[in-house]
């Protein structure tokens, strides 16, 4: 009978040639997911307005357009400032001068017939029962251009974190909706990401009220403020 030592077993082993002995491993299977998202809207009284107003003026030269800006623009500046606005909450958007072609005469080479200046305030009214007289002292004493007006809310984080919550809550509901109908459960969460911002309220106003003895009519509305919360959960089996 031969008896071979353990150290010649070892040996054979590890002769090339010979075939490895096999390893047994576990694949690990990811679990299956879920993703949805919810959205959060909380509207508010808006507390803040910005209205984008200027002067747009005409001259026979460039300095003649830009003197009869500067006048009229200063006149506005004065008035606004004395319905309430402060100078931190004023600030030039836009300052333009420019040359007005024409043709009229029926040459074919255009000539330039005086220019045009153009000057636009951004201007922020913290006290909306104000807005009335700001653009009524803006267009009664110059401004000609009004772009619009823009509300919002001046602390907007507390119905920021409601629409979160919001969103959160939606998103939750769904993905249970949609797992109890699938015969599964939700498990813990991977994931969770946001996104969001503000949907503008629709203003309200008429131009041909500007030269009336009462201030300009201004509707503010609403400002909705919106989450989008997007989950990712693993499915409880």
């Amino acid at each position: 009978m031969r008896i071979l030592s353990v150290a010649c077993i070892s040996a054979a082993l590890l002769v090339p040639g010979l075939a490895p002995l096999p390893v047994l491993a576990e694949n690990a299977q990811s679990p299956a997911t879920i993703t949805v998202t919810g959205e959060g809207v909380v509207t508010a009284a808006p507390d803040i307005a910005t209205v984008s107003l200027g002067v747009t003026s005409q001259g026979a030269t460039a300095a003649e357009a830009m003197a009869a800006n500067t006048a009229a623009l200063s006149a506005v500046l004065e008035r606004v400032k004395a319905a309430g606005v402060e100078d931190r909450d004023i600030q030039t958007s836009t300052l333009n001068l420019n040359p007005n072609w024409s043709n009229s005469d029926g040459s074919s080479m255009p000539m330039i017939q005086g220019y045009v200046a153009t000057n636009v305030l951004q201007i922020r009214v913290r006290d909306l029962a104000k807005l009335g007289g700001v653009l009524d002292a803006a267009i009664t004493d110059g401004a000609n251009t009004l772009n619009g007006v823009s509300f919002g809310l001046a602390e907007p984080e507390p119905a920021m974190d409601e629409a979160r919550k919001e969103a959160v809550a939606k998103a939750r509901a769904r993905a249970e909706l949609l797992t109890g109908a699938a015969g599964v459960g939700l498990g813990r969460i991977v994931s969770i990401s946001e996104g969001g911002g503000y949907a503008p309220p629709m203003p309200m106003y008429r131009m041909e009220a500007a030269m009336a003895d009462a201030p300009v009519p201004v509707e503010g509305g609403e400002v909705g403020v919106t989450a989008n919360v997007t989950i990712t959960w693993e499915i409880a089996q």
